[in-house]
């Protein structure tokens, strides 16, 4: 396009030149401007990068993986290339869901499925991700704009739609079950459901969603002050549900939207989000890739630098059929799954083989225990190679010259006065 614009420039320099009446090239010279407008505006537009077709841990400055794979160079993870093989859903790209989509495009996840049912707004310019030219926009359309600019390599999916809504969430889940991406999955068509949703009702929908299909999901939230958040690993059957405890708010069957005031919003910080995104990536990280500790529940209060854990075990009186109903089945099966966990620990037992901590030593270094140190003849270290002779005194031994007899020291004052007459004496 630009060598398209920069051969119409020449033309009409060409029909200025061979024009002889000069009225009309004020009229050339309006064009030119636009001409040189669209040529500046083409120089700046974004090139997008090629897809990559296999992850490399080839390290050049072409390559947006190498850093990605050095975790597996360095035994963090064991196959990092497996990312793309996963799909997450991330209900909610607002504050947090917005960044959380970013991080997980960057890391090189398989597939995200995008949900929200709001647009861009100025207002909207205080967190991260969004750019004010994307005002009016969905957020999905918005979202799937910056993100396929950022890795073309990641599938992604856009529903711009309300979940709590009966057709909205009919679309939700079949959209999850929907195993186009990879047929061969068990379950689901998705491996972890992020939501990143505002409010109490979206998450009780999203609760339903999972424990209807048995998905695993995690759950995020940031509090109205701005100052502290959380996230939660939900697996239906085996930890609480969000209707297990359910907040004060919808526990007491409130309307949360009559509590809102006309004028009055909540507060919000890009520290606290980007905070509560990137623990909620990270942990994703590990749940998928299978490496480290999955935070059943971690909080931060961006106050005190505090960040609380705990676990939250199902409630049996739970009043969501659907997690009574994971809840038996997790039940039944906990027999044959701590049969399989316990023959699994004895086969990692038996093949470790015990080998030296540093087979190859090329300085002898030895290790030595303390109890060997111990038993060891105190009066060892004493001992001289053969053909080695003192030329001085022991230091606990006096040598008389004369005699030749060696004098023990003693602490007696007499006995030493004596000593020192005898010297005297000589």
């Amino acid at each position: 396009m630009e060598a398209e614009l920069k051969g119409l420039l020449d033309g009409l320099d060409s029909l200025k030149r061979s024009l002889v009446d000069s009225n009309h090239h004020a009229s050339i010279d309006k064009l030119r401007l636009r001409v040189d407008h669209l040529m500046d505006l083409a120089k700046s537009e974004r090139v997008r990068r090629l897809k990559v077709k296999d992850m490399s841990a080839e390290v050049v400055d072409s390559n947006p993986y190498s850093r990605l794979m050095a975790l597996q160079r360095m035994g963090i993870v064991e196959n990092y290339e497996r990312i793309r093989d996963f799909s997450v859903a991330i209900v909610g790209i607002g504050g947090v869901g917005s960044v959380a989509a970013e991080m997980l495009t960057r890391c090189g996840i398989g597939r995200l499925l995008l949900y929200d049912y709001d647009k861009v707004e100025l207002a909207n310019m205080n967190r991260l991700f969004f750019r004010p030219d994307q005002a009016g926009m969905t957020k999905t359309d918005a979202a799937v704009q910056t993100l396929s600019d950022i890795n073309p390599d990641v599938v992604l999916e856009s529903y711009t739609l309300n979940i709590t809504t009966v057709k909205g969430f009919e679309t939700f889940m079949s959209s999850l079950k929907s195993k186009s991406f990879r047929p061969s999955k068990e379950d689901s068509g998705v491996d972890l459901v992020l939501s990143c949703v505002d409010n109490y009702e979206a998450r009780m929908v999203v609760n339903q969603a999972c424990n209807e299909l048995n998905q695993i999901w995690m759950e995020s939230g940031v509090s109205e002050d701005a100052v502290s958040g959380h996230i939660q690993l939900l697996i239906p059957g085996e930890t609480a549900c969000f209707a297990c405890a359910p907040p004060l708010v919808v526990a007491s069957g409130v309307d949360e939207r009559t509590l809102k005031r006309e004028g009055v919003c909540a507060a919000s910080l890009p520290t606290t989000m980007g905070v509560v995104a990137g623990l909620l990536v990270q942990n994703t990280l590990k749940f998928l890739l299978k490496f480290g500790n999955v935070s059943p529940y971690l909080g931060y209060n961006s106050l005190k630098d505090y960040f609380p854990t705990m676990e939250m075990r199902p409630n049996p009186h739970c009043l969501n059929a659907a997690c009574l109903e994971r809840q038996n089945e997790y039940l039944l099966a906990k027999p044959a799954r701590d049969a399989a966990a316990k023959a699994k620990m004895e086969a990692e037992a038996s093949s470790v083989v015990e080998t030296p901590l540093h087979d190859e030593n090329e300085w002898n270094i030895r290790v030595v225990d303390d109890i060997e140190l111990e038993k060891t003849d105190a009066t060892s270290s004493d001992a001289l190679p053969e053909g080695l002779t003192r030329e001085l005194p022991r230091a606990d031994e006096f040598q008389d010259p004369a005699a030749g007899v060696t004098v023990s020291f003693v602490d007696d004052l007499e006995d030493l006065r004596r000593q020192l007459d005898a010297l005297n004496k000589i």
